[in-house]
C-alpha cells in the first residue's frame, strides 16, 4: 500500500501544476448550472403548484448545486483519454516489468486529481451555493449525509472503473474517442445530469433503473435530498455497490485480455 501512497502524493503534486486550469473550468462549469436554474425558475414562476415530478422549488434547485459537488469528486475529465494515450504510446510496457498493478495505480491518480479539483473548486462553487443559500436544503440528519458519503464514493469508483474499461479498447481500435463519447452521451442523459430522473415516465425510469446510470449521479444527489430512505436506501447502496463490482470485473478483464493483445503485437 505504500508505493500506492507515493503515486497518490506524486499525483497531489503533478495536478497542483494546473490548480488555475482547475479553477477556470470548474467557474465556467457554473455557467450552464446558472442556465438551468434559470430555467427551473421560471418554471416554477409560472406554475400553480409548489411541486414538480415529487421536487419542491428548493429541492429542484438544491438538485443542480449537488450535481456540481457530485460531479467536483466522482468525475472522470481526463483519465481515460490519459490512459488509452499511455497504451497506444507503449508507455504501459514499464508496468508489466515493475510490481505494481496498472489499475491500482490509475486509481491512485484518479483519487489525487480529484481532490486537487474539489480543493480548488471549493471557493467558486461555495460562493455560488452561499448566493442560492435560501433555496440550499441540508440533509435531514447526520446519518443521510452518512450514506450520501457512502454513495458518493460508490460513485466515484463506478465512474472510475467504466472510464476505464472504456480506454481498454485502445488496445484493440486506434481512436476510442467515438466510444467515449456515446459513453458520456449516454451518461449524461440517463444520470440525471439534466434534470432529475423523477420526472421521466415510470416505464423509462424502470428500465433505467436496471442500468448504472442512475447511480453515477442521481441515485447520491436523491440519498442527500432525502428523496431514497429506508428499505430503498439499503437496497439502492447494495445494488449500486454490486454494479461497482461489476465494472470492477469488467475493467479487469479488459486489461487482462488487452494486455495479452498487447504482448502479442509486441511480440
Amino acid at each position: 500500500m505504500r508505493k500506492y501512497g507515493h503515486v497518490i502524493a506524486i499525483g497531489l503534486q503533478n495536478n497542483l501544476t494546473y490548480r488555475v486550469n482547475f479553477l477556470f473550468r470548474s467557474m465556467f462549469g457554473l455557467i450552464p448550472l446558472m442556465a438551468s436554474l434559470s430555467l427551473w425558475n421560471t418554471i416554477y414562476n409560472g406554475k400553480n403548484t409548489d411541486s414538480i415530478g415529487g421536487f419542491t422549488h428548493a429541492q429542484m434547485i438544491s438538485y443542480y448545486l449537488m450535481v456540481v459537488i457530485v460531479d467536483m469528486f466522482t468525475a472522470v475529465y481526463e483519465d481515460d483519454w490519459q490512459i488509452a494515450a499511455d497504451i497506444k504510446d507503449g508507455n504501459i510496457s514499464q508496468f508489466l516489468l515493475k510490481p505494481i498493478n496498472f489499475i491500482g495505480y490509475r486509481l491512485s491518480l484518479f483519487c489525487s486529481g480529484r481532490v486537487i479539483y474539489a480543493s480548488v473548486a471549493l471557493l467558486p462553487v461555495g460562493l455560488f451555493i452561499a448566493w442560492h443559500h435560501a433555496n440550499f436544503v441540508w440533509p435531514a440528519d447526520w446519518m443521510t449525509f452518512a450514506f450520501f458519503l457512502v454513495a458518493l464514493v460508490q460513485t466515484a469508483l463506478l465512474q472510475f472503473f467504466l472510464s476505464f474499461a472504456m480506454a481498454m479498447l485502445a488496445f484493440w481500435v486506434t481512436e476510442v474517442s467515438t466510444f467515449i463519447f456515446i459513453l458520456y452521451a449516454f451518461e449524461y442523459l440517463a444520470s440525471g445530469h439534466l434534470f432529475p430522473l423523477d420526472i421521466l415516465p415510470p416505464a423509462i425510469l424502470n428500465v433505467l433503473n436496471f442500468t448504472p446510470f442512475p447511480y453515477q449521479l442521481y441515485f447520491p444527489v436523491s440519498v442527500y435530498l432525502g428523496k431514497i430512505s429506508g428499505a430503498a436506501l439499503a437496497n439502492g447502496l447494495l445494488v449500486q455497490f454490486c454494479w461497482v463490482l461489476v465494472a470492477c470485473f469488467w475493467a479487469r478483464w479488459m486489461w487482462s485480455r488487452g494486455i495479452r493483445k498487447y504482448s502479442a503485437v509486441g511480440g
